[in-house]
Order: C-alpha cells, then sequence, then structure tokens
C-alpha cells in the first residue's frame, strides 16, 4: 500500500461508478463530493470508512474540490483520479520515488489509458513525441499541461502556487495550473510506466454546456498569463460556434477578475508554449524553468 501519497477523488453524481472503482485504489483516499444528488457521501462512507469524505454541499467544481483534499492530506505527494480513474498497480509507488529522487520535479503526469481496451488517450500521445525535450535532471519529457486524472505532484509545489484557481471551475483548469508550476520553477514530466486508467460513462456532462465553459477558461487562462496577441488569437478560434462565443461572453464578465490576478509568465515558459502551439519539435529541448530563458 503507498503511504506517502494521497489520493485526492472529486466526484459528483456518479455514486456507482466511484464505489466501483474506490477498491482499486491503493494508499490513502479523500473524496471530496460536488454537492452530489445521488446521495455519494453517505454511500462511500458506509461502504469505505476508512476512506475520508468530504460533502461540500454545492457544485463548487473539480478544482475547488482537489484544493480541499490536498490541504487535507498528510502525505508528501498527492495524486489525483476522478470518479471514473484509478491509477495501475505500483504507479504511485514509482511516482513517489521518483520524485523523492527529483527534488525540482514538482509534477509527474503519466500514460492515460481510456476504456476496458486501454487505447492511449490522444493527449498521453502528444506527450510522448516530446516537442520540449527533457530538462537535466528530470525524470522524463518537459510538459506544459495534463489531464488531472493522470498526475502525482509534489504538495509543497501545489500549496506554494496555490493550487487550482477556483474560479475556473471544472474542465479547461489544469492548464493555468501548470503554467503557473512552470512559472515558480518547478519542472513538470511526462513518465509514461505511470499509468492511469480512464473509464468514461457512456453518457457523460452536456457536451454544449462543457464546450461553453471549455471556451470560457481557455479565454481567462490566457488572458490572465499570455500575451495580448494569444488572448486575441484565442478569443478568435473560440468565436467560431455559438457555444464557444457564449463562452466568450462568459469571460468577458469575468474581466476585473482577470485585470486583479493577472501577472505575465517568465520568458522561458511563455517561450515553450509557443513551440507547442506551433507544434515544433525541438532538437535540444526547450526547458520552461530553464534561467537562460526565464528571464
Amino acid at each position: 500500500m503507498t503511504t506517502d501519497v494521497t489520493i485526492v477523488v472529486a466526484t459528483r453524481d456518479r455514486r456507482e461508478q466511484l464505489l466501483d472503482l474506490l477498491p482499486r485504489h491503493t494508499g490513502p483516499v479523500i473524496v471530496v463530493d460536488n454537492g452530489s444528488a445521488d446521495g455519494t457521501p453517505a454511500a462511500v462512507a458506509r461502504a469505505f470508512p476508512e476512506v475520508r469524505v468530504v460533502a461540500l454541499g454545492r457544485n463548487a467544481g473539480a478544482g475547488a474540490a482537489r484544493n480541499v483534499g490536498v490541504a487535507l492530506a498528510d502525505t508528501p505527494f498527492v495524486a489525483f483520479a476522478d470518479d471514473d480513474s484509478y491509477w495501475a498497480p505500483g504507479a504511485l509507488d514509482r511516482a513517489a520515488a521518483l520524485l523523492r529522487r527529483h527534488p525540482r520535479t514538482g509534477l509527474l503526469t503519466g500514460e492515460v489509458r481510456v476504456g476496458p481496451q486501454g487505447r492511449r488517450d490522444p493527449v498521453s500521445a502528444a506527450q510522448a513525441r516530446a516537442p520540449l525535450g527533457t530538462a537535466p535532471g528530470a525524470p522524463g519529457p518537459s510538459v506544459l499541461g495534463f489531464l488531472a486524472c493522470a498526475v502525482v505532484l509534489r504538495r509543497a509545489a501545489y500549496e506554494q502556487v496555490g493550487g487550482f484557481a477556483e474560479r475556473l471551475g471544472t474542465y479547461g483548469e489544469e492548464a493555468l495550473l501548470a503554467m503557473d508550476l512552470a512559472a515558480a520553477g518547478w519542472q513538470l514530466a511526462y513518465v509514461p510506466e505511470l499509468v492511469a486508467h480512464h473509464l468514461p460513462a457512456p453518457t457523460g456532462r452536456d457536451p454544449r454546456a462543457r464546450h461553453r465553459v471549455e471556451a470560457r477558461n481557455r479565454v481567462l487562462t490566457a488572458a490572465l498569463r499570455r500575451p495580448a496577441a494569444v488572448v486575441r488569437a484565442v478569443v478568435a478560434d473560440a468565436w467560431r460556434d455559438p457555444a464557444g462565443r457564449a463562452g466568450v461572453y462568459d469571460a468577458a464578465r469575468e474581466l476585473r477578475w482577470v485585470l486583479r490576478h493577472r501577472r505575465r509568465l517568465p520568458a522561458g515558459v511563455e517561450a515553450a508554449l509557443t513551440v507547442l502551439a506551433r507544434g515544433d519539435a525541438v532538437p535540444g529541448g526547450v526547458s520552461p524553468t530553464a534561467p537562460s530563458l526565464a528571464g
């Protein structure tokens, strides 16, 4: 059983799937419930008395739920799982060993295998191509993004940057955290041997509503950290369809919040994001935290 990694599971209205998957978690587990109407907190508490259950009583969003879970964890490392995912046996022990061996690494993201067939998620396939190369002393290729269900973090790094921005809620909230960790000097690395299984339900959330929130969060993330030209490009891309346009209007309502929290990224992180946006592969690698680029 993994003792150095706490697994934080954010959930909402997926009681049966969560109950099916909780036995697959090895290590201490904290379940944070986002206002489920299906009796999830009580059901988990009855079936798994060793699991700590926190009922928020409202849908605060996945990022806020994870922040609550991390604040309650007392292990040096934290792994995230969704109510439809679990880590492969041995993955978290291996992640803890790598984080102990690589003190400058703040986040490890593993390979996501989707469905019963275990096909590799496209995000993992893109990370495996390693367009940013591998930073000196890192346990794997550098990344500047991740799927939340497939990360293990150093708790001190997470707390240093304030965790997820709760204003972003759910969907696309990972991008800002990745930027902030890199801006703070932490390495983020892809390690494919750390496998996370994702078993999405056949019928998920409302796809149009999800697209609207994703567009909103892309615009907000760009406005919080990126140059004006990038913000304009993100807005133009979102504007192509009605749900995206609605997301842009939603983001515009947050202008005062953005102005209070806007800060530009170090030059090295911005350069790495530009490489990723162009789809370039850099033979020598671009380290988002390299002093020569950080400015």
